[in-house]
């Protein structure tokens, strides 16, 4: 079975001298008060009880202590007054090693430490001294939606930080995981969302120079009086909300959100999966039924096939094994939610044909999985291209397969296709990239769009389908915490169409695409990077 989700350690965290070094900061800024002085004396008292905890055991990594590159465009830091990304935008993680060419982005880069006040972060995966490194928690508020599997857990990690960084532990609902990487950033004068496709690990973030993710920002300004400034909810700010509140962060860190301008968020969609079993309203809005919804609320619909080109991991390793593996019925409720469909007015319908068991009612589901081998790729590397690529077989541990779900007969593996990718770089990043078949540029359609987030491909991440058994209602049962962002290619994009649904050159400056396209199948040689455990 795959590990479980671990603990927070904070290796290292020595509450007692951060408190010291906060004070003394204070000191200089300010000079001595009584009030300073009464506030040495409680630290000095409160730390009497504070035990200082080793650091864990990490994993020995290659990565060179040099500093980071600048970009190749860098410019100096923007004052704060200005937006960096007003309108959004989607960056490489920066990989050690490779050239800087002016659309990727590091950790320091997207945190702004010194300026940062409040910062909302999410993750499956965590290195809480490294994470700690690339802030100033003397000045920065730290509110981490991790995961604990107990109380006492929760008690535990509670009492190893120092007060300005708090846990919120979202419900789980059953096995799952805690698989989001929301970020919230509060600046004085703005508020910064960002959805990668990493976790709070270094590898993530390319320190070791072997592996690439995606960073969907945007800068939203602050409102100067949000009490008397009209302002219409985007659907990307109403289901923020609503995730934010399914994770119980608390009502004032949810309605502190009002005091920023969404306005620019109006043509992209956040999308999430929330654990547990919906039923209703909500069954429509999470899990893949979110994201056919959110595809249909942009315009971006399509009665037609689309080209769908999907980078993700084969399957959530790290809990709930037995739901990771793919049949061409969950293939084919995706594709559908990538065309904008209902899924729920689907799987009402194709209820209906299963329990006719008539031979016309299994023709659309050979059609359909006709359509799936001609529209829809999956990329998942070939355990040759992982041996072959920078990190060697080492740097694959968190892109994996397990081997009965491939060997099954009903895994698609007719439609998986291998991931070449620049500088040997192995690529983590979960990714939906959609392309209108037939695209009219007369029409002012939107050609293609591409979904970017921490959803991998599987039940787990997008949810299934099923009827109550005593009330028959239809409910959407998921199990992870995901979240991700749809953005739309501009109208005005040029597409090629003697390419079969457009070039994918219409990605530039939307979103990088992060391998090649199409990908090779693989060769009757050729067998995925498995999980070492299966």
């Amino acid at each position: 079975m795959p590990p479980p989700q671990a603990p927070f350690q904070f290796g290292g965290l020595d509450r007692r001298a951060m408190e010291r070094e906060r004070l003394e900061r204070l000191a200089k800024r300010k000079g001595p008060s009584a009030a300073q002085k009464d506030d040495e004396a409680k630290a000095k008292d409160a730390s009497e009880d504070v035990v200082e905890i080793s650091p864990p055991k990490r994993q020995t990594t290659t990565s060179p202590t040099a500093s980071v590159p600048a970009p190749a465009s860098a410019s100096p830091a923007a004052p704060q007054s200005s937006l960096p990304y007003p309108n959004g935008t989607v960056k490489r993680t920066w990989a050690r090693g490779c050239a800087r060419t002016g659309d990727d982005i590091t950790i320091e880069e997207v945190f702004q430490k010194d300026h940062l006040e409040l910062a909302l972060l999410s993750s499956f995966q965590w290195d809480e001294e490294w994470m700690l490194s690339k802030l100033d928690i003397s000045r920065t508020k730290l509110l981490l939606l991790a995961f604990a599997k107990d109380e006492a857990q929760k008690n535990q990690m509670r009492g190893i930080v120092p007060a300005n960084i708090k846990f919120c532990f979202p419900p789980m609902h059953g096995v799952g995981a805690m698989h989001s990487k929301l970020q919230l950033l509060k600046y004085p004068n703005r508020l910064r969302v960002v959805i990668p496709t990493g976790n709070l690990v270094p590898y993530d973030w390319g320190e070791t120079g072997v592996m690439e993710n995606m960073v969907f920002l945007i800068d939203l300004p602050r409102l100067e009086n949000p009490a008397t400034t009209p302002q219409s909810p985007t659907a990307f700010y109403t289901e923020l909300v609503y995730f934010l509140q399914a994770t119980g962060v608390g009502d004032k860190m949810v309605a502190s959100l009002s005091n920023y301008d969404f306005s620019k968020t109006s043509d992209i969609a956040f999308v999430h999966t929330i654990p547990g079993s919906h039923t209703g309203k909500a069954a429509e809005r999470t899990g893949y039924c979110g994201l056919g919804a959110s595809v249909a609320a942009l315009g971006l619909a399509s009665a037609e096939p689309v080209e769908v080109d999907l980078l993700a991991r084969c399957g959530d390793l790290h809990c709930c094994a037995s739901l990771g593996a793919l049949n061409h019925e969950f293939i084919e409720a995706i594709y559908n939610a990538c065309r904008g469909r209902d899924g729920i007015e689907d799987f009402k319908n194709k209820s209906g044909a299963a329990s006719s068991r008539s031979k016309a009612a299994k023709k659309p589901d050979e059609a359909a999985s006709k359509e799936l081998q001609e529209r829809f790729r999956i990329y998942f590397p070939t355990e040759r291209t992982v041996a072959g690529s920078r990190g060697g077989r080492n740097a694959g541990g968190t892109i994996c397969v397990q081997a009965k779900w491939w060997r099954s007969p009903t895994f698609p593996t007719e439609l998986v296709r291998d991931v070449i990718a620049r500088d040997r770089l192995l690529v983590h990043s979960k990714m939906i990239f959609v392309r209108r078949v037939g695209h009219d540029q007369t029409t002012q359609q939107r050609p293609g769009w591409a979904y970017v987030g921490s959803a991998n491909l599987s039940e787990s991440a997008w949810g299934r389908l099923s009827r109550d058994r005593s009330t028959k209602a239809i409910k959407m049962n998921c199990r992870n915490w995901e979240c991700g962002v749809i953005l739309p290619v501009p109208e005005s994009k040029a597409v090629d169409m003697a390419r079969a649904g457009g070039d994918m050159a219409m990605f530039a400056g939307t979103v990088p695409v992060p391998m090649q396209v199409p990908g090779p199948a693989y060769a009757s040689s050729d067998r995925p990077w498995f999980y070492t455990g299966a």
